[in-house]
């Protein structure tokens, strides 16, 4: 893997002699207190300022802060007019502007398109303080505001959306977000290493329009560079009828990890890698062909691994959109500087009493890691942070468990939560560098798990025994999501978690139990699930405890059919499982699960003209069937599960015995039926929310 400076070696600006603030300044009387007058950076968000290492604009803020800048933020701003954008008067070196959190989209409305009843980033969960897009709404006022001044566009909105993208609230393919936005540049994935750099460039007075050499960054260019190599992305992964062709991507024999279904005839061209650029289809291209956005999405993808990818361009129009390789990850030094920066952890005192439920869910919580090697198809996490594990040091984690403990607000002895992307992939990595930087695996533990990669989780049970016995720490809890296929692999581990981790209840994710969901879905088999949830009930009832598992299940999901969901609600059924919140899949723009939905195709393999057709739930009704499928127990679905079973050929799954998926009977004013008639048979009440073990006496069990 290649290295890069740390981001903590730069020679600060000139204005660190202000120091630390105790909160980054939100108006011109807080800046007026700071001694400031002007601001060097203002960054511009859609989510209420929380000042805690868990917020993007507080995250990045205080890191330049710590270079020495002065940061000023404009926070959920009236994007009707330029006046909030001009409350904190001209920056010195540029806008730093980010949707917040979220994409905004995913953000505003449900899988259903219907706009969200709350806000989670927002005082009081009030809804509406941020635009549709508000990328692009924010730099457009940013520009009006003051002309001249650099536009800096990143977050996860601005990640997802670097390329030509489907976007699935307006169904179509829209442009890079760096088009319609006229920004600058853009800043994808974790933005540390990019920001900082080009904030100590700026300074020193180059213009940004000469910056085209920072990792992790996308901007439009005209010209051509000079010396560099063009490969068309059809070299890689040719989306039609053509001979086999070398394979300037073969990797490393000793990995597991080349391409799938990329052939390989004679050995790779000899390239340069570092003046090598992959031109992808035009935005034109995808936009009208379905096969080519799926090509271009494939080869997006087998384009983000650090330590191997290129830089890709894409034309809209006359002009290139040019996005340079991903940043380099951080090290556990960086990563822990990060972390301990001069946070508050809590929202800024001008929202007074207000709640902020986005704070509330993780003040009392510790991230120990950034990325995920899973891959699913259907996360944003690899478009956005990687698929290489980023590691805090077990030293600067109990540093801030402790400070957790002596300055979050309320905290009454319990770590809500150590975690990340996932629960149990810390100090998890490829056992030789080397294979890893060559590797083009799109996930390692899909479809099995790498045999390249270490899945030793005794650091993990270390760090968690001397979590819980700092002083002060009555409980550390794990609500990150597991990966079970992972913890299998160490029954201590599933023994130390279920023991002192879980309180009462642990989220898992099997998504599905069919091979064609769980196939492009890139998640394991069910048998997965099931050897994990036998060591868990083992080990709770050495424990002596009730705790129960909550599984969480994905419907319409590319590659589902109504068969494949009926088999699931079965085997919820079977399995004593009743779901109160089920997940509808919602195409996040740049997901390789998008991808399928938007154009029928499997990306995961080489597309083609007649490669593989992916089924797709599109219509409202059938989403809603499958929906009612993960909540066979709610009497609101019985009549569309009824006529469903009877058209699919079930209805010997229609009764009121324990085999039965739906009763034949109805409620009384449920699912549209009409008021029960004197001498109708009394409804009985539905099972009971299943736990993952035998009932105690005289307990309750939970809902799922």
């Amino acid at each position: 893997m290649k290295s890069a400076p740390d981001i903590f070696s730069y020679r600060k600006h000139w204005a660190y002699k202000f120091g630390a603030a105790p909160e980054l300044p939100m108006s011109r009387a807080e800046m007026d207190l700071l001694g400031w007058d002007s601001c060097d950076i203002l960054i511009v968000t859609g989510d209420a300022y929380v000042d805690h290492p868990s917020f993007g604009m507080a995250v990045i803020g205080r890191l330049l802060e710590a270079q020495g800048f002065r940061v000023g933020l404009i926070v959920q701003p009236d994007w009707t007019s330029v006046e909030d954008f001009q409350r904190l008067g001209r920056p010195n070196l540029f806008f730093g502007v980010t949707a917040g959190n979220m994409d905004s989209m995913v953000n505003r409305y449900t899988a259903d398109r219907r706009p969200r009843s709350d806000d989670a980033y927002t005082p009081d969960a009030a809804p509406g303080r941020r635009p549709d897009r508000s990328v692009t709404v924010y730099a457009q006022r940013a520009r009006e505001a003051f002309k001249g001044v650099p536009i800096v566009i990143g977050g996860i909105e601005a990640s997802l959306r670097r390329i030509a993208h489907y976007d699935y609230w307006s169904e179509t393919v829209r442009r890079s977000v760096l088009v319609d936005s006229k920004a600058d540049l853009l800043i994808f994935g974790n933005a540390e290493r990019a920001i900082v750099e080009l904030s100590h460039r700026l300074a020193r007075g180059e213009p940004i329009a000469a910056i085209r050499d920072l990792r992790g960054t996308a901007f439009m260019r005209g010209d051509w560079p000079e010396g560099w190599t063009t490969l068309d992305s059809s070299r890689l992964d040719t989306p039609g009828r053509l001979s086999i062709h070398n394979d300037p991507y073969e990797t490393d024999p000793n990995c597991e990890g080349r391409a799938e279904g990329v052939p390989v005839a004679g050995p790779a061209p000899r390239v340069d890698r570092a003046t090598t650029v992959i031109r992808l289809p035009s935005y034109e291209q995808v936009r009208d062909d379905p096969v080519l956005y799926a090509h271009a999405s494939r080869v997006f993808h087998l384009e983000t691994n650090p330590g191997n990818a290129r830089a890709l361009v894409q034309a809209h129009g006359t002009r290139n959109l040019w996005l340079n390789p991903p940043p380099i990850p951080l090290t556990s030094a960086e990563l822990d500087g990060i972390h301990e920066l001069p946070f508050t952890r809590r929202p800024h005192s001008s929202y007074g009493e207000a709640r902020l439920p986005a704070w509330e869910m993780i003040r009392h919580s510790v991230i120990i890691l950034r990325g995920c090697f899973g891959g699913c198809t259907f996360c944003s996490i690899t478009e956005h942070e990687g698929r290489i594990i980023q590691n805090r040091s077990e030293s600067s984690i109990l540093r801030e468990i402790a400070d957790v403990r002596d300055r979050a607000p309320a905290f009454t002895g319990t770590i809500s939560d150590l975690g990340g992307p996932t629960a149990n992939m810390w100090q998890m990595a490829c056992r030789d560098r080397e294979i890893e930087a060559a590797c083009r695996r799109l996930s390692c533990v899909y479809p099995d798990i790498c045999r390249n990669l270490n899945v030793d989780h005794e650091p993990l049970i270390r760090l968690y025994r001397k979590a819980r016995a700092i002083p002060g720490i009555k409980r550390v809890l794990i609500a990150s999501g597991l990966r079970y296929d992972l913890a299998v692999r160490s029954p201590a581990y599933i023994r130390e978690l279920v023991t002192h981790h879980v309180g009462g209840y642990l989220k898992i994710a099997p998504e599905h139990t069919e091979p064609g969901p769980l196939s492009k879905m890139m998640k394991p088999g069910i048998g997965a699930f099931d050897r994990f949830k036998s060591l868990f009930d083992r080990y709770t009832r050495e424990a002596g405890k009730e705790q129960y598992l909550i599984p969480y299940f994905i419907s319409a999901h590319p590659g589902t059919t109504d068969l494949d969901m009926l088999n699931l609600a079965v085997w919820l059924k079977r399995n004593g499982f009743r779901l109160d919140q089920v997940q509808s899949f919602l195409p996040t723009p740049l997901a390789l699960a998008s991808a399928m939905y938007h154009t029928g195709r499997n990306p995961l393999k080489k597309v083609t003209r007649d490669s593989e057709q992916v089924p797709i739930v599109r219509a409202h009704k059938q989403r809603r069937l499958h929906k009612a499928f993960l909540r066979y127990h709610d009497p609101e679905n019985w009549p569309l599960l009824r006529q469903t079973l009877k058209d699919m050929g079930r209805a010997d799954l229609i009764g009121n015995g324990k085999r039965h998926l739906v009763p034949s009977f109805q409620p009384a004013g449920t699912g549209g039926a009409p008021e029960g008639r004197r001498g109708a048979p009394t409804p009985r009440k539905p099972p009971a929310a299943g736990p993952t073990r035998a009932k105690p006496p005289g307990r309750r069990p939970p809902r799922a």
